[in-house]
Parts: structure tokens; C-alpha cells; sequence
């Protein structure tokens, strides 16, 4: 666990799913105005925290209390011969924001990677319109890439 600013970061384990669930329906429902499934959401979670290689979680505590969470995943580059630690699902309850508990995290989450002898990088992406969240990453020392991101996305029930 880490401490900063009296933000504890810590890895989230199989107690914290009802957190994470609350979390991603309200950080879907507020950055793209999309509702998600509940099951499917929860089943998902959990399928992940039951495994390390699917993804992690990362869950921030202010005196206790989830505050906010980001889900970490990886990309092998053959081009760089490691891979990439993609951070995704961030979430910060609105009474903390601008308080330093993504900034925490982050921190939290280039110390992890940077024992890792297979890290290339760690990227994001973000919604086009959200200024607030790209002056974020770029004051932590992120710099916009040249790629679009295109996707085909599987509905399954």
C-alpha cells in the first residue's frame, strides 16, 4: 500500500467489487452518458479479479473510504519487445476530484511498472472532449499520441 497526502492506494481484492461496480456504472454514466449492465458489469469485475493476467485494480482510500479506482491491462509491442501497461476505468468520486487522488494513483501505477522488466510504457485513452482528464495527464507527463483508436465491439448477453 501506498500513502500520499493521506491518499492510501492499494491493490483492490474480491471484497471491493460492489465498490468498483458503483464506481463504473457512475464514471459511465457521467464521462460518456452510457448505462451499462449490471450483471454483465459485475461478472466482469469479477472474472477479473479472480485473475491477475486478465487485469488489476487499483482502488484509492481517503481515512478508509473508496474514493477512486483505475484498472490496469497489458499490450505486447513485438516492436519494443515488452509490453505496454494500459490504464482504463478511471473513476474518482466527484468530492475528491482535484485533490490529487488520480495523481496519486498514477504515481502508484509508474512505480509498478517501473519494476517491471517487460514495461515499453504506460498509455491511456480518453474521451475526446474531456479536457480536464488531458490536462491531467499531461501535467503528470503524458503527450497525446498520433494514433485513433477503431473498434468492432461483440454484444453478447
Amino acid at each position: 500500500m501506498t500513502v500520499s497526502n493521506n491518499i492510501a492506494i492499494r491493490m483492490a481484492t474480491k471484497a471491493d467489487l460492489e465498490v468498483l461496480v458503483r464506481f463504473q456504472i457512475a464514471m459511465a454514466s457521467e464521462s460518456e452518458d452510457k448505462g451499462l449492465d449490471e450483471n454483465t458489469l459485475r461478472h466482469g469485475i469479477a472474472t477479473a479479479l479472480s485473475s491477475e493476467d486478465l487485469a488489476l485494480y487499483i482502488l484509492a482510500e481517503i481515512a478508509g473510504k473508496p474514493v477512486g479506482t483505475l484498472m490496469l491491462t497489458w499490450e505486447w509491442s513485438d516492436w519494443r519487445n515488452g509490453r505496454f501497461w494500459w490504464i482504463q476505468s478511471v473513476y474518482v468520486t466527484s468530492a475528491h476530484r482535484r485533490l490529487g487522488v488520480y495523481s496519486a494513483m498514477h504515481h502508484h501505477v509508474l512505480s509498478l511498472a517501473s519494476k517491471d522488466p517487460t514495461a515499453a510504457g504506460i498509455r491511456l485513452y480518453v474521451e475526446k472532449d474531456n479536457d480536464d482528464a488531458q490536462a491531467t495527464y499531461r501535467h503528470l507527463g503524458m503527450v497525446e499520441t498520433h494514433y485513433r483508436l477503431f473498434e468492432t465491439e461483440f454484444v453478447r448477453n
